[in-house]
């Protein structure tokens, strides 16, 4: 009799989908060892925006070196530095048509190159 009960129960077919807690228990336990990084990684949720972000970056750091041409004012070295997009090293640095000219002490003053170099070959 033992052996006639074994033979009739059959195993359920297993359910391939997943419940929507399933998921959500999932996704939530991915998220917490994402977090529990040394570092952890957003790159995934930032994807589609990131060209966006780059232009209004562009655009801003555009305005804020055409500010600081025409009112002259006096910048930090950090701030030339982002302006510019690398470190001033010299008393004058030539980038991107700007010249940088260090006043004193991390004080930059930032105007457009006059000189009319031409370094592409034609």
């Amino acid at each position: 009799m033992a052996s006639s009960s074994k033979k009739n129960q059959r195993p359920e077919p297993l359910n391939k989908e997943l419940s929507p807690d399933q998921k959500l228990s999932l996704v939530s336990l991915s998220l917490m060892q994402k977090l529990s990084q040394k570092d952890p990684s957003f790159s995934w949720l930032d994807d589609e925006n990131s060209e966006k972000i780059y232009i209004k970056k562009l655009r801003d750091r555009l305005e804020l070196t055409q500010l600081a041409i025409q009112t002259g004012a006096p910048l930090t070295t950090a701030e030339v530095s982002f302006l510019m997009g690398a470190k001033p090293g010299k008393k004058n640095v030539e980038r991107g048509g700007l010249v940088a000219t260090k006043i004193s002490r991390n004080i930059w003053k930032i105007s457009k190159n006059t000189e009319e170099k031409n370094y592409w070959r034609n």
